[in-house]
Parts: structure tokens; sequence; C-alpha cells
């Protein structure tokens, strides 16, 4: 208007200015049923997010609830292989399918769709988004209660694209030991902030070595700074998973599933309180 103060609270105008702005959200697939769906997530990489969301699926699985997995890290896809799951996504005419892991897991990754799972995805940035996007919105996800969105590290094309495209209920931070967790932690913090995006908390891996002959706690990376960093930030620490020589060997053999998750027992609890 000519005369417009810009204090809408005291003006009865319907002008443009006045309406709310237009969600970037992208709708699911008309036929998935999605409950919650977990980013996870993390400064830096080389830190765990993709055993962290496969053993998340897992521990969610085992308590009952059905799981997906959305593999969003399209250029280092690890999903599909540490589920021991080869063969081609299906698609027909209504859209995508997702492949089914040994206890019905439902998983989507670029390497089930490539000729070759070991395949260079030599893409830029815009196209790896919209892969992601066509992951949500083109995939039937058929009664998910939770879909785990494994994400690339850092604050570029991706998790700028699921943070503003899919509707997260929260993501999980995932950090180590090492000098470096105040900054990984702070930059996803902030991302997640800036974007809106609840901070359902941190878990951290790499935590400790637990000693074969004795029990005690070796701290193989250093002394965690876990706790501090979470009361630092705000954010609950959901769980501490250490250094294990049958971890790397069931994801080797594609047999996550087989493996118990008992140091994630917070994460379970606080997705469920959802």
């Amino acid at each position: 208007m000519e005369n417009c103060t810009h204090d809408c609270s005291s003006c009865g105008e319907n002008c443009p200015s006045r309406s709310e702005p237009e969600s970037m959200l992208f709708p699911p697939h008309e036929l998935s049923s999605v409950k919650h769906v977990i980013g996870v997530v993390s400064g830096k990489g080389g830190v765990g997010k993709s055993l962290v969301t496969s053993l998340m699926a897992v521990a969610m699985n085992k308590a009952g609830h059905r799981t997906g997995i959305l593999d969003a890290d399209v250029t280092g896809p690890s999903i599909p292989k540490v589920f021991g799951v080869h063969e081609q996504a299906v698609g027909s005419e209504y859209g995508i399918y997702p492949v089914k892991s040994r206890r019905d897991i439902q998983l989507m990754s670029v390497n089930l769709m490539l000729e070759n799972e070991t395949d260079p995805v030599a893409w830029r940035g815009p196209l790896i988004a919209g892969v992601v996007k066509q992951f949500w919105s083109d995939t039937v996800w058929m009664d998910v209660d939770y879909l785990f969105v494994d994400m690339p590290p850092g604050t570029g094309d991706v998790p700028l694209t699921v943070f503003q495209s899919l509707p997260l209920d929260g993501i999980i931070i995932v950090t180590s030991p090492q000098d470096l967790v105040s900054m990984i932690v702070e930059k996803a913090v902030n991302m997640a902030r800036l974007m809106n995006v609840p901070i359902l908390g941190m878990v951290e891996n790499m935590s400790y070595l637990l000693c074969p002959d004795c029990g005690k706690r070796i701290s193989v990376f250093g002394e965690s700074k876990a706790e501090a960093v979470a009361q630092k930030y705000g954010v609950a620490l959901l769980g501490q998973i250490p250094v294990d020589p049958a971890i790397a060997s069931a994801c080797d053999a594609g047999e996550i599933e087989t493996l118990d998750a008992p140091w994630l027992k917070r994460a379970v609890d606080a997705l469920e309180a959802l």
C-alpha cells in the first residue's frame, strides 16, 4: 500500500506482504505412509553417521517398530553394504519400491539403482540434491514408523535440501572423542537452529575400547568430551558407541542386523517419546 507503515497489527488490508511464506516441503509419494523422519548428521566426515543410522534403524526395528533408511549420502553410499543388500531397486508406473533387508527394514540408496555397485557417482550438487528429493517423493515407503535419513557431512546442498524439503521430526548429531568434537557439534547445532529443526540429541561413536581381559575402558582417541559438549550446547547425550571389532566385522559381512545396541537405549527411548 502507498501509505504502508509496515505495522500489520494495525492494518486490515490483505496485501501480499501479509501472506505466509510458501512451504518448501516436498510431498511424500501418494502411496507412502511415514510417521517420523529422523536425520542423522555431523559437521565432518568419518565419524560414523552411516553406522549410527543403521544401528538406530535396527534397534528401533527390534523394539517393534517398522523402519526404513533413506541414504542421502549419494556420492558415498554404504547403507546397502552393511545390510548385505546387493539387488537393484525396482519400480512401476506407481513409483520406486525400496529394497527390504532380512528383517524387513526398507532401504533406498543410489547403490540400489546402479548397474554395478562400485560405479562412481560423479554428479554435481544440484543433481545429487534432486535425487535425494526423488528418494522421498518418488519412493513408496510402506507403513514406516521411523525413516532415518543418512546425510553426507557438512552443510552443503544435500543437508540443506533435506532440512528444507523433508518433514524432519528432529536430527541426531554424530560425534567422536577427538578435540574436533566441539566444532563438529557446533556446526550441526547452528545449522539445525538456523533451519528450525529440532535436535533430538547426540551420539558419540568410537567412544572407548573395552579391554577383553580386564573389562577396563580404554580411551583410544582421548578422553570423551561428550557429556561436557552436550551440556554446553544444551542437547541430550543419547549414547556412546565403543570401538568393537565385532561391529566392524558385522558391517563388513553385511550382517549389522545381528548386532544388539545396548549403548543406544537412550536414543531409542527418545524416539519412542516423539
